[in-house]
């Protein structure tokens, strides 16, 4: 009996435990490592070569749909089998185009996610009913702008790399630090990517990537994974090194005596 070696990617602790306890009941599996972003995905996968990556989609630092395309290309013999909550048109049309080998749905039965892992093993596809039916929908009223992915599809890697930070709240400082480049670099990704996507702000790039399944409305940054070492916690926002928390402006102080001196002033008023 052929073993299927499988790297889990997901940033919850408990669904990758959920995940492991499911997958070590099947015989044939055999679970080779774990990462909690996409940038941990990618560098697992080249170290480990598993059979298949099981990824989240909504991933921190990298997405899964991105991550899977960096897969698919530097490591194609792994295959990605994305495992998410989304069913929207827009992410599945972006995990289509990156390549990987098969998309379910998280509430998907134990043995659809088994089956999913053999396909996508044995070098076939898996979607699960709902996002197939989705996916012919698309591409019967695509337009081809759609079909050929739209104006994500024209940003470099590192230009992704760069949009994905700034829309997780990180600072051009904290960013330079993450990808190990300079702060003018950051900055010219920066303008590029609001010349390229005609998003003229950080508050339109952020929509812009949320609406492109790259971050969650809710995530935040809590796990940067530096290229020169283990992965390192970032400090909360308000901490030194992390992105600022807006301070409250201070009461308007009234001018006029202080208590005591008031104090001071009405016995004074009694005794003349």
């Amino acid at each position: 009996m052929t073993t299927i070696t499988v790297l889990l990617a997901d940033d919850h602790n408990i669904v990758r435990a959920g995940m492991r306890a499911l997958l070590e009941t099947a015989e044939d599996i055999r679970i080779v490592g774990e990462a909690e972003n996409g940038q941990q995905a990618l560098q697992e996968t080249q170290r480990l070569r598993p059979n298949v990556v099981l990824m989240d989609l909504a991933m921190p630092l990298l997405n899964g749909a991105e991550a899977a395309r960096r897969i698919t290309e530097q490591v194609p013999a792994s295959k990605v089998l994305i495992l998410s909550s989304y069913s929207d048109v827009q992410r599945i049309m972006s995990v289509v185009h990156s390549g990987a080998a098969g998309y379910l749905m998280k509430e998907s039965a134990s043995e659809d996610l088994l089956m999913a892992i053999r396909e996508t093993a044995a070098g076939n596809t898996f979607f699960s009913p709902v996002i197939c039916e989705r996916l012919l929908a698309q591409w019967r009223a695509a337009s081809p702008d759609a079909m050929t992915g739209g104006a994500a599809a024209k940003l470099t890697n590192r230009e992704i790399d760069v949009l994905q930070l700034i829309a997780e709240g990180y600072l051009s400082k904290q960013i330079a630090n993450i990808l190990s480049i300079s702060i003018k670099t950051i900055e010219k990704h920066r303008s590029t990517l609001m010349f390229k996507l005609a998003r003229h702000n950080i508050a339109r790039l952020t929509r812009y990537a949320m609406a492109n399944g790259m971050i969650e409305s809710t995530q935040i940054p809590n796990m940067p994974f530096p290229s020169s070492g283990a992965p390192r916690a970032l400090p909360k926002p308000g901490k030194r090194g992390g992105p600022p928390r807006r301070a409250l402006s201070p009461e308007p102080q009234l001018s006029g005596p202080k208590p005591a001196e008031e104090s001071s002033l009405m016995q004074a008023r009694v005794e003349v």
